[in-house]
């Protein structure tokens, strides 16, 4: 297998994955305040959602490199 298909394969692995879950959420852990030995920490929960067309457009695009991949060998 060359890079090409490498690439391919993943790029549309990446889109299905974006497609189907929609983004992924983290918390993040802040320290709010510190005062002497006290300490206030926040966790924020932070989320990043993925858009349905940049999600199609991976797996197009990894379509796109899998099959120059196999086109050039």
């Amino acid at each position: 297998m060359n890079a090409a298909r490498i690439a391919g394969i993943i790029l549309i692995v990446a889109g299905l994955a974006g497609f189907f879950t929609g983004g992924f959420s983290f918390t993040k852990n802040t320290t709010a305040a510190k005062i002497g030995p006290i300490e206030l920490s926040v966790q924020e929960k932070e989320s990043v959602n993925i858009p349905k067309w940049l999600s199609l457009g991976a797996v197009a695009l990894g379509a796109i490199v899998l099959v120059a991949g196999f086109r050039k060998s």
